[in-house]
């Protein structure tokens, strides 16, 4: 993804054309960004292979997840939905771990029915519902416990998960009692220990507190687990300033973590297998100007891209033709949306813009389409995937009669 000509340009593919064919916004994807990422991803844990369950959650849709597949990797999911669009996407159901707080019985059932890798259970009631479907079915059921670590992942509040005030697994002492359970049961087979600490973590000390955490628990309960589940969570670079996540430091610690434990590692990454492969091009509706700034009011919204409404989070925004006529002004991008928090970015630098222009906000891969609503009874933007000068439709541009 970089200019050419001064237009910003996916693969072979200018956006300039894309606009005239398609309706903004719009969510444009490179295939071979997508399979660099996945390519990288394993060659940073290579020396011992682990099983890599991509994050449903993150991107859902079902040509992507279709696309993922056929590079090696499983599936994360934490809903019935999606466990169904990751097996019709074609993911062998034995690269399948379920996680979530509140997977209710029909849910586990499905689950349950489709052979699954693992269910990752997060309380002592999820485990002795299981339990009793199991035993209707008179089969044993391979489950995971997840551990909550009580570890700073030192990210945004909002996507912490590993510390004690967060809804997310159970505590050591809960985890042992649970676990003795498990082992006394005739349908249950304890399997893994899953851990989880949050996302968009750029820091690899959090993780080797987490690592020490699981250290100490296995050497207390002198269980063996055929698995470890060690979750995702690593992050990208958005601010683009070079923050990145040290693989390099990740893997060394886990390498010294096997020298210890004879399991399988599993890794649920989401972020940073899709985050950085997309965009969002929208158009500039109006720009109304202000004593203290402008106004560059677009037609993407919080309902199309709902992280920095979510929790702050911030993108780059780019313009779609490069013009080099910096000024100092300060830009309030913000959607139409009746919210005051339909806001993309502040910025005190940008290019001239004008009515009509385009704009391209950065790294949408992630948490972009599979959090976009209907709000305002707006349809959710279209998605294509680019391959060289190819283009793909992934995803229809819903049509108001549809929703209506």
């Amino acid at each position: 993804m970089k200019y050419i000509n001064n237009i910003f340009t996916i693969e072979k593919s200018s956006l300039t054309k894309i606009i005239k064919k398609f309706e903004t916004p719009i969510f444009c994807y490179s295939e071979k960004k997508i399979i660099e990422n996945i390519n990288n991803f394993k060659n940073s844990f290579k020396s011992f292979s682990p099983i890599i369950c991509f994050s449903t959650k993150s991107n859902s849709n079902l040509k992507i997840l279709n696309l993922i597949k056929r590079n090696g990797l499983g599936a994360d999911v934490v809903s019935k939905g999606e466990l169904m669009i990751a097996l019709k996407a074609g993911i062998n159901s034995k690269k399948i771990v379920f996680s979530g707080v509140g997977k209710t019985r029909p849910e586990l059932i499905y689950a349950i029915d489709k052979n699954i890798l693992l269910i990752n259970s997060e309380s002592k009631s999820e485990i002795l519902e299981i339990e009793s479907i199991a035993k209707s079915k008179n089969k044993k059921v391979d489950i995971g416990i997840r551990l909550n670590p009580n570890t700073d992942a030192q990210t945004i509040k909002q996507i912490s998960t590993g510390k004690k005030e967060n809804k997310f697994g159970v505590n050591e002492k809960t985890f042992i009692e649970i676990s003795k359970y498990v082992k006394s049961s005739k349908f249950l087979n304890l399997k893994c220990l899953s851990v989880h600490i949050g996302s968009q973590i750029l820091d690899y000390k959090p993780y080797q507190k987490m690592l020490n955490v699981l250290d100490k628990l296995i050497k207390k309960t002198k269980l063996n687990f055929e698995y470890i589940d060690l979750g995702g969570g690593m992050g990208i670079d958005y601010n683009k300033d070079n923050k990145k996540f040290n693989y390099r430091k990740y893997n060394q610690i886990i390498k010294n973590f096997l020298k210890k434990y004879n399991s399988k590692i599993i890794f649920e990454p989401g972020r940073s297998i899709i985050g950085d492969t997309a965009i969002l091009i929208s158009k500039i509706i109006y720009i109304k100007e202000n004593s203290k700034k402008d106004f560059i009011i677009v037609d993407a919204a919080m309902n199309d891209f709902m992280r920095p409404a979510l929790y702050g989070a911030e993108h780059k925004i780019i313009p779609l033709k490069k013009t080099n006529k910096m000024i100092n002004k300060i830009y309030d991008f913000v959607g139409p949306i009746c919210e005051t928090t339909d806001k993309f970015l502040t910025t005190n630098k940008f290019q001239k813009l004008n009515e009509k222009d385009y704009i391209i906000i950065c790294d949408v891969g992630a948490y972009g389409s599979s959090l976009a609503s209907n709000y305002n009874i707006r349809p959710k933007p279209a998605e294509i995937l680019i391959k060289g000068t190819k283009i793909n439709i992934i995803k229809k541009r819903q049509k108001l009669q549809d929703i209506i």
